[in-house]
């Protein structure tokens, strides 16, 4: 299974929700040396940035695989740079302003800014 298949997967699980944060972070568990549920522990309190309306989970989520990864310090910057240029924002309550909470319409939306994350990470890490 692909690291977006299994994004997809934890997405749709009807069983349990998995926020932006976990989302994009748990698929890459293996890589970061920790299980997949250290990783969704881990990631609890960074979905709907950060429950407050700050950064976005999703990138939270990416900018955490990468310290687990590796990743170079400067990859960061650009990752954050590439978000703020593609979405406006990098702050969840302005990228989901005018969105209700929960809802099918918001989960689509959110649903682009990990697609994003995710992309970005399994193309830098030359990873399916």
């Amino acid at each position: 299974m692909t690291k977006q298949e299994q994004m997809l997967a934890l997405r749709n699980d009807p069983n349990v929700h998995y926020n932006c944060a976990q989302s994009v972070a748990i698929p890459f568990s293996g890589e970061m040396g920790v299980t997949p549920e250290q990783a969704n522990r881990l990631m609890t309190n960074f979905g709907g940035g950060m429950g407050c309306g700050s950064v976005c989970g999703a990138l939270t989520g990416a900018l955490f695989t990468m310290g687990g990864t590796d990743f170079p310090p400067e990859k960061r910057s650009e990752l954050i740079e590439q978000f703020r240029e593609k979405f406006g924002s990098i702050n969840c309550g302005e990228l989901t302003e005018g969105y209700e909470r929960g809802t099918p319409e918001m989960r689509a939306l959110c649903g682009e800014f990990i697609t994003f994350c995710m992309d970005w990470i399994c193309r830098e890490l030359n990873v399916e």
